[in-house]
């Protein structure tokens, strides 16, 4: 049996809302899952679904009451007096968001082969809370005494998958956080993970920075400088990688079948084909952690709560990778 944990995210989001309507009963029919957040959140969707509570509240962190598979709640106790605002950018939310993460990580850093699916968060919300990361990425390598360039964000569709070299920095910045030292840590940890996969017989893609991947030097220098001797420091260590690539044809080849994934120099590089193909059938997962950690592959949404129009598939797709990836000596 496995333990996952879930933090729903901004909870005035979809984070609980997508937890009422997965379909849970196959996934704790063997294992445990234990929800880190507030609990009126859940309570109010139970309401307006004219839904029973599903879950077993716990008052403290007690590994040895998660035994059993089931679904179960632990309420951190900075979020006791918590109110939702489902649907509203709400500055609580944001801290709501950052207690239930931090609490989380504080509970995997102790307990052993436990695995973490997030819901969304608003960055900016989650920023005005007090908790100055640009998304989970940071926060978790922060939480885990990592440096941000030791660990490498990667999304993870059912035929196209994507990692990134820089995550969330302004695209001004983005020439000189593409360094060499970045580009190999991130084709390391990709190749690891398409073996892990399955998919390691396929070649990695690399996309190039510039139009054109540079074209020789006439759309930019990155290529020659820093791309390149990435690869081939990564080919020297026996991993099977290609490019650099334009990026505008790349994830066309991705998808027909010829890499196992890409790595994009940032983020609506990989990300924008990426979601036209496969929004709401990925997974985020964040490579290089000492945890298991997957994530939805969209934001909060809070124009879609309460209205019936959000979909689960997502988050049955990071729950389901969570488990495939989750230590086989499980609990």
């Amino acid at each position: 049996m496995s333990l996952v944990l879930y933090t729903p995210g901004d909870p005035n989001g979809l984070g609980p809302e997508l937890l009422m309507l997965a379909d849970l009963d196959r996934f704790v029919r063997d294992h445990a899952l234990l929800v880190i957040g507030p609990e009126k959140a859940l309570e109010h969707h139970c309401r307006q679904m004219d839904a029973q509570k599903f879950w077993k509240r716990i008052d403290s962190l007690d590994r040895d009451r998660l035994d059993k598979p089931g679904i179960y709640l632990f309420e951190p106790e900075g979020l006791k007096d918590f109110e939702p605002a489902p649907g509203k950018e709400d500055v609580q939310g944001g801290f709501a968001a950052g207690v239930s993460l931090s609490t989380a990580c504080e509970f995997l850093k102790y307990n052993q082969n436990v695995v973490l699916t997030t819901g969304p968060l608003n960055k900016n919300l989650l920023q005005e809370a007090g908790f100055d990361f640009p998304g989970h990425t940071e926060f978790l390598a922060h939480q885990f005494g990592m440096a941000q360039d030791q660990v490498c964000m990667h999304l993870c569709g059912d035929r196209l998958r994507v990692s990134l070299v820089t995550t969330h920095p302004p695209l001004h910045l983005v020439p000189e956080l593409v360094t060499q030292k970045k580009i190999l840590r991130c084709l390391r940890l990709t190749h690891a993970f398409m073996v892990r996969l399955g998919e390691g017989h396929k070649p990695l893609a690399v996309c190039g920075l510039n139009p054109h991947a540079g074209e020789g030097g006439k759309t930019g220098t990155e290529e020659t400088e820093t791309v390149i001797p990435a690869i081939e420091q990564a080919r020297s260590e026996k991993i099977n990688v290609q490019g650099p690539f334009p990026a505008d044809t790349v994830f066309y080849r991705a998808w027909n079948n010829e890499f196992s994934a890409v790595l994009a120099m940032y983020h609506d590089q990989g990300l924008a084909p990426l979601k036209l193909v496969e929004f709401g059938r990925c997974a985020n997962v964040t490579l290089g952690l000492p945890v298991v950690r997957t994530s939805v592959d969209h934001g909060t949404g809070f124009e879609l709560v309460g209205t019936g129009r959000a979909s689960p598939r997502s988050l049955e797709k990071a729950l389901d990778l969570a488990l495939r990836l989750a230590p086989e000596d499980g609990m």
